[in-house]
């Protein structure tokens, strides 16, 4: 029997496109060569909603998105506030002049304005831009809906199935994985920090689809932070914190390339971090209770790629989509399901842009 799509990984994005292509009647196999989904990037985010997060062609996507995430209770509302010196005023305002003009909604605060969302603000941190729409995403409940709606719509999970061999021949391909053989039509590579590999298994030629690992720990202050706390976010892209169960969740906003792998967090991350908290804030950190890293895959220009190859008859990628996988993850995967069944758009994915996503923009 030939299915008509293999979706290698499971992650987030692998499970919404095969949520979406089953719910389009396709024939589809979700293939994870770990031994459940969601072990890499999906498990290990610290996921929020953030219109500016990604650039301004992102905003489109993450926009898209917020319905679908708010209507089935996946967002509770936090708000985010980027903060800035006075050296840093150009940015802020640039900041401002990016998103605004894109549809965020977004707005300046002075040094009062940020240091009364911020308790403990020093003072040479002076000026602000506050992001009331921004929102925690409930990451494992998200992706356990698009699990089940894949399931439901009769989509098969098979872990521990690494691609390891491809091969196509008369119209469909031939997969060699460790949990066995399947023949399918088209191969969508979701595979997150391995796109590339997998495209190279296939025949396909790689995006140039880098791994950068992000850190992120888990402080435990003296006095806990104020449940909420907005998430705050140097303009300059050096650091990010949130609250979370009474914690400190935070990170050196690090971009370190890597081998596609089981990341692991270095010591210098975890040190560059809370001395970059220290020159925030005047909290008293009592220790570092967990620390972690993740794999965030970017292509050569940092947008996302949907849509079937150009050059590689029945190979489609589903890949590259950094840190802003999860929250955009209805939109995109709405879209590239539509562009795989060539099914029209609806609401959801009638004003995007899908030329500034295809694969044939990197050829």
């Amino acid at each position: 029997m030939i299915l008509d799509f293999a979706v290698i990984g499971a992650g987030i994005a692998g499970a919404s496109i095969a949520a979406e292509l089953g719910e389009g009647g396709a024939k589809v196999v979700l293939l994870e060569a770990e031994d459940a989904p969601g072990y890499h990037a999906t498990g290990r985010s610290a996921a929020f909603w953030e219109e500016c997060y990604g650039g301004p062609d992102l905003v489109p996507l993450t926009l898209a998105s917020g319905p679908y995430l708010r209507d089935h209770g996946f967002l509770t509302r936090r708000g985010a506030l980027y903060i800035g010196r006075a050296e840093d005023a150009a940015k802020l305002a640039q900041f401002l002049d990016r998103f605004a003009a894109v549809g965020a909604t977004i707005a300046r605060l002075d040094r009062e304005g940020a240091a009364g969302k911020l308790p403990g603000l020093r003072p040479e941190w002076t000026g602000a831009i506050w992001e009331p729409a921004c929102a925690d995403i409930d990451v494992a409940g998200l992706h356990q809906h698009y699990l089940g709606r894949a399931r439901k719509a009769g989509a098969q999970l098979v872990c521990r199935a690494p691609l390891e061999r491809a091969e196509r021949r008369g119209g469909a391909w031939s997969l060699a994985t460790g949990a066995g053989d399947f023949r399918v039509a088209t191969v969508v590579d979701a595979a997150g920090a391995w796109a590339d590999r997998v495209a190279q298994i296939c025949e396909a030629r790689p995006l140039g689809i880098a791994p950068l690992r992000r850190t992120v720990v888990q402080l435990r202050l003296a006095e806990p932070p104020p449940p909420d706390l907005p998430l705050t976010l140097d303009i300059s892209g050096r650091f990010y914190f949130k609250p979370e169960a009474g914690r400190l969740w935070l990170s050196p906003h690090d971009e370190e390339p890597s081998e596609p792998c089981d990341a692991a967090p270095e010591e210098l991350a975890v040190a560059e971090a809370i001395a970059r908290l220290e020159q925030v804030v005047d909290w008293r950190i009592e220790a570092v209770e967990r620390r972690w890293a993740g794999l965030r895959s970017f292509a050569p220009d940092r947008l996302p790629v949907y849509g079937y190859d150009p050059e590689c008859e029945g190979f489609a990628w589903f890949a590259g989509q950094g840190g802003f996988g999860i929250q955009t993850s209805p939109a995109a995967a709405r879209l590239a399901g539509q562009l795989l069944l060539g099914t029209p758009r609806d609401t959801m994915t009638e004003n995007l842009d899908a030329a500034l996503y295809a694969p044939g923009r990197l050829r």
